[in-house]
C-alpha cells in the first residue's frame, strides 16, 4: 500500500491500526469477502461500520449491515429506520430484523436471539453461485467488552475456557464465520473515533440501566477498580490472552497424555491411574467425546476418575445406550 493512501483526509490512526491488523492475519477476513456487520448504533459497532467500508476498496470486500431491534426501548424504531437511512445514503444494503420483546427478556435471551437472526440473514447471503464463499459475520466487540466478560466468567465461577479472551474468529456453522476485527480497540477508543470523524450514534437508552448485569460491570465495577488501581483494564485484557495461551497449551498436552494412554483396547487404566485427578478427568472427558455427544459434568468426572482409581473393575451407565467399563487394565465404552 503506498503512502499516499494513509494520507487521505478521511484516513485515521485507526484505520491504519485495523489495515495493518488484517494484512498480519491474512485469513481473519481473506480478500474478496462477503461480510455482514451487525450494527447496534452504538459508538464500537458505528466504528466497525466505518471502518471496514473505509478500508474495503483495498480488500475487495462486499458489505452489508444487519440490525436487531430488540424494541426495549420507545425509540428503537425510530432508531432502526433513521440507521437504515445512514446505510442507504452509503449504498450500503440493510436488513432488520425485530424481535418480540416478551421473548428475550435476560440478557443471555436478547444474545441469543441476535446470534441466531445473524446467522440466519447470513445463510441468505450464501452466493449459489460462488457455492464455496464464506459469509464473514462481524461484530463490534472491543478489548473492554474483553475485560467486562472476564469479570462477569470469573463472577460465574467459570473454567479455565472461560476466562479466555473473546475470540476474533470462530467457525459457527458451515462456511459462516463470526469474526471480531476490533478486539485491538478499546472504548476510549471507539469514541473519540466517532467524535472526530464525526460519525452518528444511536445510542440505546438501556445500556444504562444497572439492572443489566454488564452495564453494572461497564458503568460502576470498571470504573471504581480503576480508580484503586489505574490501568487494571489493561492488566485484565492481558491476563485474559495469557489464560487463552494457557488454555491452547493445556489442550495440546492434554491431547498427548490422552493419545498415551489409548490404544485399541481403550484407556490403559494404570496408566491413567498415575496422573493427578486433574489430568485423569481431562482424558477421560476426551475419551467420551470421542462416542458420548453430551457434555459429563466437571462433578461427574470427578466422581467416574476417583471410581477408576480406586476400583479394579466396574460400569457407570450414560445417556444414549452407552455406558462405561473397566476392569483391571483398561476402560471402555460399550454399548448397553
Amino acid at each position: 500500500m503506498s503512502d499516499k493512501n494513509f494520507t487521505r483526509k478521511n484516513w485515521s490512526s485507526w484505520h491504519h491500526l485495523l489495515h495493518k491488523e488484517i494484512l498480519s492475519k491474512k485469513t481473519l477476513i481473506p480478500k474478496g469477502s462477503n461480510i455482514l456487520i451487525s450494527v447496534s448504533g452504538g459508538q464500537d459497532s458505528m466504528t466497525l461500520l466505518t471502518l471496514i467500508d473505509d478500508i474495503k476498496k483495498l480488500h475487495n470486500w462486499s458489505i452489508s449491515v444487519w440490525h436487531g431491534d430488540h424494541q426495549w426501548h420507545d425509540k428503537s424504531s425510530i432508531y432502526a429506520l433513521e440507521l437504515k437511512s445512514y446505510c442507504e445514503e452509503k449504498n450500503i444494503s440493510f436488513y432488520l430484523d425485530k424481535a418480540n420483546k416478551e421473548n428475550i427478556l435476560t440478557e443471555e435471551k436478547a444474545r441469543e436471539w441476535r446470534y441466531q437472526k445473524l446467522c440466519e440473514r447470513g445463510k441468505t447471503l450464501l452466493n449459489k453461485k460462488q457455492p464455496k464463499k464464506n459469509i464473514y459475520l462481524l461484530t463490534g466487540h472491543t478489548s473492554s467488552d474483553n475485560a467486562e466478560t472476564f469479570i462477569l466468567n470469573l463472577s460465574r465461577g467459570s473454567n479455565f475456557a472461560g476466562l479466555s479472551n473473546i475470540e476474533s474468529k470462530r467457525l459457527l456453522e458451515n462456511q459462516i464465520f463470526l469474526i471480531r476485527p476490533i478486539l485491538i480497540l478499546n472504548r476510549e477508543d471507539t469514541k473519540q473515533f466517532c467524535h472526530k470523524m464525526q460519525i452518528p450514534v444511536w445510542e440505546d437508552p438501556t445500556n444504562s440501566d444497572l439492572k443489566l448485569k454488564r452495564n453494572l460491570v461497564r458503568k460502576k465495577i470498571i470504573p471504581n477498580l480503576e480508580v484503586i488501581y489505574p490501568g487494571c483494564s489493561e492488566r485484565i485484557n492481558n491476563f485474559s490472552q495469557k489464560m487463552s495461551n494457557y488454555n491452547n497449551e493445556r489442550n495440546d498436552l492434554s491431547e498427548f497424555a490422552y493419545l498415551y494412554c489409548k490404544d485399541v483396547k481403550g484407556i490403559n487404566r494404570n496408566l491413567l491411574n498415575s496422573m493427578c485427578i486433574e489430568a485423569r478427568c481431562t482424558i477421560l472427558n476426551r475419551f467420551l467425546r470421542e462416542i458420548y455427544k453430551k457434555q459429563y459434568s466437571s462433578k461427574n468426572l470427578e466422581k467416574l476418575a476417583t471410581s477408576i482409581y480406586e476400583k479394579n473393575q466396574g460400569q457407570v451407565n450414560l445417556q444414549e445406550f452407552l455406558k462405561i467399563v473397566w476392569n483391571k487394565n483398561y476402560i471402555d465404552i460399550k454399548k448397553i
